[in-house]
């Protein structure tokens, strides 16, 4: 069998779990003596104004990525052509030059790009589902896409086109979703039921459990506004005032909240939060190993945050909105906690629980790491993903 993966990288600037799922299930491939083959593309060259502007029409359709695929395509000859990300020098051409070449097409959706122009499904700090099952007019009338029309305008242009054109349902042969979150949501936007298959995510070298801490609580992420900082800082201040437990909480990475939220610890005087900066990816798991519990306070749909199975690989209970497919992947009381989203008094509840009880805390810890072992390991990705290939393949023989 001979896969040919495609994705488009994210910036450098703004980097997505997406990428690293790109990287590790190319590895996954090769190291079961699959002939893997890849076709990528960098947002990194989008760099200057003509950039930006010539993107904004190859979004619609590539021409270069088309030429590019069919020269690929009929070099290599793959039996699959599997998509992560397209957006944006890649665009929609990538899945007419695979049909047009014969090669069946699977497209992982890590999220709503498709149906949402900011892909999150989420507008002024809430969930929004006003585009599902219509084209994202409102989505640029509104300026979802950096707060602006005009930057939203192609995106919902394209996602129309595409549509009339029914490029999704006609051009992809099978749809993966992490979650049945997932599933269910993508169904609703109107992709068919039949065509969908649900494949977490998974990490090639998980770490090793520790079931023992530093005494800190960690955020690992983007440190932007659909992914709740805010609500964590409020949540440690009351915990704060109301005399609780102190808990010291590290917010590791970056994001264009950064500056905000440090100048608002700075005027509370918090002292219990500490931001860490951007950090290699061995010394973020590093600190999930020593944390006590991971904490993800997203506003937004979540489809699978990798960083969830990387808590529970290193035997960390996680507190997470109750909201999307994190209600589906903690496991109240057994892998973790839930609470109300954008609640951060509930937050704080949780956070003084998790606290007090540290039995019951190490406790979920171990049951997160059986979990991972059962559901989050490569071998068992790999089956899963063989399936899925195996199933495509068999109608053609």
């Amino acid at each position: 069998m001979k896969v040919l993966l495609i994705h488009n990288f994210y910036q450098t600037s703004s980097p997505s779990g997406e990428d690293m799922v790109f990287r590790n299930e190319v590895e996954l491939l090769k190291k079961n003596g699959i002939d893997v083959i890849t076709y990528e593309k960098n947002n990194d060259d989008i760099a200057t104004a003509a950039d930006k502007f010539r993107t904004a029409f190859a979004t619609l359709w590539s021409r270069q990525t088309y030429k590019e695929l069919g020269t690929l395509l009929k070099r290599e000859k793959p039996d699959i052509a599997h998509f992560h990300n397209i957006w944006y020098l890649i665009s929609p051409s990538a899945y007419y030059a695979c049909k047009d070449a014969g090669v069946y097409v699977v497209q992982t959706l890590h999220n709503f790009r498709f149906f949402c122009i900011n892909g999150l499904f989420m507008r002024k700090g809430r969930v929004c589902e006003e585009c599902i099952g219509r084209a994202p007019w409102k989505g640029v009338t509104y300026g979802c896409y950096r707060n602006s029309a005009l930057y939203s305008f192609p995106l919902g242009f394209t996602d129309a086109v595409h549509r009339v054109f029914g490029t999704l349902r006609n051009r992809v042969d099978a749809f993966i979703t992490m979650t049945e979150f997932g599933k269910k949501k993508f169904t609703e936007c109107g992709l068919p039921a039949e065509k969908m298959h649900v494949k977490p995510n998974f990490l090639r070298e998980p770490s090793e459990p520790h079931y023992s801490h530093d005494g800190y609580a960690i955020y690992l992420g983007r440190i932007s506004a659909e992914k709740g900082p805010g609500i964590l800082i409020n949540a440690v201040n009351i915990m704060r005032l109301r005399l609780m437990n102190r808990l010291h909480v590290k917010i590791v990475g970056d994001g264009p909240l950064k500056n905000d939220l440090e100048d608002m610890l700075k005027a509370g005087g918090i002292r219990d939060i500490e931001f860490t900066g951007r950090k290699p990816y061995q010394e973020c798991m590093r600190l999930l190993q020593d944390t006590r519990f991971l904490i993800l306070p997203s506003l937004c749909y979540e489809n699978f945050p990798v960083v969830i199975i990387e808590a529970y690989a290193s035997g960390k209970p996680v507190i997470a909105s109750r909201v999307g497919a994190m209600a589906e992947l903690v496991e109240e009381g057994k892998t973790g906690l839930l609470f109300e989203p954008g609640n951060p008094e509930d937050l704080a509840d949780k956070m003084q629980g998790m606290v007090e009880n540290e039995d019951a805390c190490i406790e979920m810890g171990k049951n997160a790491r059986k979990v991972f072992e059962e559901k989050y390991t490569a071998e068992n990705n790999y089956e899963i993903l063989m399936k899925i290939y195996n199933k495509l393949l068999a109608h053609s023989s």
